[in-house]
């Protein structure tokens, strides 16, 4: 059987992945540390340390320990068959939810409205919104091999929830998202930011988690900067929602 193999932090300084300001090391969470969901299983640590680093300007904490893996590192030892008993909405509740929040939104124009769900884990939204009467909605996920064709023309809506605390790259999953956008797309999204008192709490947030995959964790800054490289606005409806939309200036 494999071996789990991470890349090694050094003990200086590097370019923060967002903003490219020093990003010193803040902490480190043993491998198998998930997210603090009250219906999830919780696993024995796993004795192999990840270290974190955490931005000195626009405060994005994230970690180089899976710079190296390959898709199928990451579906062997994270996105495995175990990954639904560490969070148990992921298959049903939460592409069910956020479908009926959508067609809140769009149901007026679910006739003519291009959607695509980016990061679609089984699709379950997809199938939701296109049972509600949406003409065109498709779904992409690399890690889905049902999905993992990158769809083609451009969309007026990508959703991508719960999917950009998950890659290692979030720069290039922006530019990937804003080339498939038409010219007025809006990009709705959802990620938990950092709490007010991120300095205090640490490497014990409940939302820090890399057996979840959880490895990239943002403030508000570093969204904004983020899409700003794009002439991109992020306006947050609560700490977990987002709407990066063109700035129209």
């Amino acid at each position: 059987m494999a071996s789990i193999v991470l890349k090694a932090a050094g003990p200086e300084p590097v370019p923060c992945k967002i903003c490219g300001a020093p990003a010193p090391l803040f902490g480190t969470v043993d491998f198998n540390k998930s997210c603090d969901e009250p219906r999830a299983e919780k696993l024995p640590p796993l004795g192999i340390p990840v270290q974190f680093r955490r931005c000195v300007d626009c405060g994005f904490l994230f970690t180089e320990c899976f710079d190296d893996w390959t898709e199928q590192d990451f579906k062997q030892f994270i996105y495995n068959g175990d990954y639904i008993k560490l969070d148990p909405d992921y298959a049903d509740g939460r592409p069910r939810s956020n479908a009926s929040m959508l067609f809140d939104h769009f149901q007026a124009d679910r006739t003519v409205v291009r959607m695509l769900d980016y990061g679609a884990g089984n699709g379950l939204l997809g199938r939701c919104l296109r049972e509600a009467g949406f003409a065109t909605v498709e779904s992409f996920d690399p890690f889905t091999p049902a999905f993992s064709r990158r769809p083609s023309g451009r969309f007026d809506v990508i959703t991508c929830f719960e999917t950009m605390e998950h890659v290692t790259d979030p720069l290039a999953r922006i530019d990937d998202m804003v080339s498939m956008l038409s010219n007025i797309g809006v990009v709705m999204f959802s990620t938990l930011l950092q709490p007010a008192d991120f300095e205090r709490v640490g490497m014990s947030w409940w939302y820090l988690g890399p057996r979840n995959g959880h490895i990239s964790l943002f403030t508000r800054e570093a969204l904004a900067v983020a899409w700003r490289r794009h002439g991109f606005t992020v306006c947050s409806f609560t700490e977990n929602r987002h709407l990066a939309f063109r700035d129209s200036a």
